[in-house]
């Protein structure tokens, strides 16, 4: 398996987004590199952007996902962490320089030259393809570790759904134990459209983490914030918004941003996961449905996030 490998996945081919089987090759097996099988990938809202060319960004032919998780079928000869058989995952990022200010600060995602899962250039000038494949190599400092107590369907979408949710709430200290985190689940709600709920609720919450990606009214939301209250947002709409200053001067709230997690978080999360026997709750596909779980993702047709299994690939 060192050499060139020949992989199966499907791709689009331009913005209509429609998603065909499709072969193409990975590279040779370099020395820190880790070989595995693709047994899930979960598909992302940003996976609808990239197909559609939504962000203006998009090379075809491409090969979406970047959840991906599988089993060790080899490694380089100077790979140390990891080895044949370890149930492993890679996210939305598989290459950095490891020389600028972020990448020594562990904050690889924030690297002017990273490399993405697909729809970037590796090192090597090609595309890079993501997760809607049969096989996945990458660099060791970027193949995750996943813990033998999660489910690798369940644990697909932690890969870039969770760590993009852990970090902000990490980082902004919304993770206070047993004050802002608990089950699944609510004692509470409020409907964006619903005015008089929003009003009995003015100034009434700490955190908000916003993870909408259409254009929308954040004076409304920070209305809803009490004295130094944070919005953290993580969606990435078309347009810019419109704050008012004195939103935030009168009551010090604070508007920041985060981008997915660092490989140090997410593999901090995934063991936090694994410690709590934490995974996501899923609705598992089959490869002959993919057309059909972009249509209703658009759609926002789906409860919870769609897994693909793979290995239905070569029934396809």
């Amino acid at each position: 398996m060192s050499g060139v490998k020949q992989v199966h996945g499907f791709a689009v081919h331009d913005s209509s987004g429609v998603l065909k089987p499709f072969s193409f090759t990975r590279r040779e097996t370099g020395p820190k590199d880790v070989v595995f099988k693709v047994m899930h990938c979960g598909i992302c809202h940003s996976d609808l952007h990239h197909v559609h060319n939504e962000w203006q960004s998009s090379n075809y032919p491409m090969v979406p996902g970047h959840e991906i998780v599988g089993i060790v079928m080899e490694v380089g000869s100077e790979v140390a962490k990891l080895k044949v058989g370890n149930h492993v995952g890679v996210g939305c990022m598989v290459m950095s320089c490891g020389e600028c200010d972020s990448c020594k600060k562990k904050l690889e995602q924030f690297c002017p030259k990273v490399i993405w899962t697909y729809n970037s250039i590796d090192l090597d000038g090609t595309p890079t393809q993501g997760g809607y494949s049969t096989l996945m190599i990458a660099n060791e400092n970027f193949v995750l570790q996943i813990p033998d107590s999660l489910p690798l369907d369940g644990a697909a979408p932690l890969l870039c759904a969770g760590i993009t949710v852990y970090s902000p709430m990490s980082y902004y200290g919304m993770n206070e134990k047993g004050k802002h985190l608990g089950n699944l689940g609510a004692d509470n709600f409020l409907v964006s459209s619903d005015a008089d709920a929003l009003k009995k609720a003015s100034q009434s919450i700490d955190y908000i983490v916003d993870t909408v990606s259409a254009p929308h009214d954040l004076e409304q939301y920070l209305e809803l914030l009490a004295v130094n209250g944070k919005l953290a947002l993580l969606g990435i709409p078309p347009k810019p918004y419109e704050i008012m200053p004195k939103r935030l001067i009168f009551g010090r709230r604070m508007v920041g941003g985060s981008l997915i997690g660092s490989i140090q978080e997410t593999q901090e999360m995934l063991n936090f996961c694994g410690d709590k026997n934490i995974t996501c709750t899923i609705e598992k596909i089959s490869v002959d449905y993919l057309n059909t779980a972009m249509d209703r993702l658009s759609k926002a047709d789906v409860k919870y996030r769609f897994v693909i299994d793979l290995e239905t690939i070569q029934k396809a």
